[in-house]
């Protein structure tokens, strides 16, 4: 379970599971980033939604009466398939190699 400091109370907060830090997102981006300063482009976005689904998944095999962040999950799963639409809607191409990159099957 993670444990960061809130800095507003200065109080513990409790995450039911490992969020990505910095450096691993940092790294998922890099597989996808468009430019140098790439951190909000639909792409990237997908990519991070894609690793946080991935950890949230491995989290609710193991507790699987977490309805908060199941329902967590479905979010960021609808989200993603927003993002997913709208590139494939905009630029095929950037879905396609999207998809590839990340092994997302459609």
């Amino acid at each position: 379970m993670a444990e960061r400091i809130c800095k507003s109370q200065k109080s513990m907060v409790r995450y039911p599971y490992d969020m990505l830090n910095s450096k691993q997102k940092i790294k998922v981006i890099e597989k996808v980033k468009i430019h140098e300063k790439d951190t909000g482009s639909a792409e990237a976005q997908v990519a991070l939604f894609s690793a946080e689904i991935e950890s949230l998944t491995k989290h609710l095999k193991k507790h699987q009466k977490d309805n908060s962040s199941r329902l967590g999950l479905l979010k960021m799963v609808a989200k993603r398939k927003r993002l997913l639409d709208y590139l494939k809607r905009d630029a095929p191409k950037r879905h396609a190699t999207l998809i590839k990159k990340l092994g997302l099957d459609k």
